[in-house]
């Protein structure tokens, strides 16, 4: 019989923490080759509306599904159907906002946690949507957070945001009036927005920070300046092969310089153990 699992369902079983864990085991298996994924693809309908698909498969413990999404007059809506791999029976349907929404975050969470310096206290973040939620609540679990900073465009949204999430993870999270503001003195920066103009400039980053940039994820957009890319010591994304089809950030600092994606490295690989992450305290370190 095939599992049915709603928003509400999704919501009052995965928690953050245990999110991290899952993701964090599912990147060790992806970095010892365990696992197969195809990169997200897109199929854009004459009215502007897009469909959105991604699939992976873990044969080891015998699964592979999909995530489908579309996206229609700024409303988009979440699918994941996930079968048995030995039989091809339908395991699972789950209603998918709520599971991508902490599961984003909880990559996050895995990169700050392998990436971020250890006695990182101060963290801030760049956007107050949903995503941005998840993405602080990661942080926060990860590291003992003892100050955080948020800014976005509207203030009655980032008050909002601040109240809400300061009673979430138990920490008082304070309006910045800039972007700028915010990042002044934090260590761990995340860029959580649909911005396609940059958010977060080279020039506005200090040694020893940590950045989660979850955001643009088109060719065309960008979160961080070519400057922010230049100086970040290390690059880690979830994909190469996806990161250079839609890592606006990162193809559009490159440009035609093919050769600087040899600088970027995927997270499966750290957390499996190929791969070094930070090797000092003041290397800049950026998770696309």
């Amino acid at each position: 019989m095939t599992l049915l699992l709603t928003e509400a369902d999704v919501r009052s079983l995965l928690t953050m923490p245990l999110a991290i864990e899952v993701v964090e085991e599912s990147l060790r298996h992806q970095g010892e080759g365990e696992l197969v994924l195809q990169p997200r693809r897109r199929l854009r309908l004459p009215d502007n509306g897009v469909l959105h698909y991604m699939a992976a498969a873990d044969p080891v413990r015998g699964y592979l599904g999909m995530k489908l999404y579309t996206v229609v007059r700024g409303v988009a809506r979440f699918v994941v159907p996930l079968f048995r791999s030995t039989t091809g029976e339908m395991a699972a349907l789950i209603e998918a906002d709520a599971l991508g929404q902490i599961r984003t975050g909880a990559a996050s969470g895995v990169a700050t946690k392998y990436l971020a310096n250890s006695n990182a206290r101060m963290a801030c973040v760049i956007g107050t949507g949903y995503q941005a939620r998840t993405q602080l609540e990661a942080v926060a679990a990860v590291r003992r957070l003892e100050r955080v900073r948020a800014y976005g465009r509207d203030p009655e949204r980032r008050a909002n945001f601040c109240r809400e999430m300061s009673d979430k993870i138990g920490i008082a999270v304070e309006p910045a009036n800039s972007n700028q503001e915010a990042v002044r003195g934090a260590e761990i920066v995340i860029t959580a927005t649909s911005a396609s103009q940059v958010v977060l400039e080279g020039a506005w980053i200090e040694p020893g920070m940590h950045i989660n940039a979850m955001g643009a994820n088109w060719a065309q957009k960008r979160e961080l300046d070519a400057a922010a890319i230049d100086r970040s010591d290390i690059i880690f994304v979830d994909s190469i092969e996806q990161a250079k089809m839609e890592a606006g950030d990162l193809i559009q600092a490159f440009g035609e310089n093919q050769s600087r994606w040899s600088q970027v490295r995927e997270l499966s690989a750290i957390v499996a153990g190929r791969i070094a992450g930070r090797s000092y305290a003041s290397q800049i370190s950026l998770f696309k």
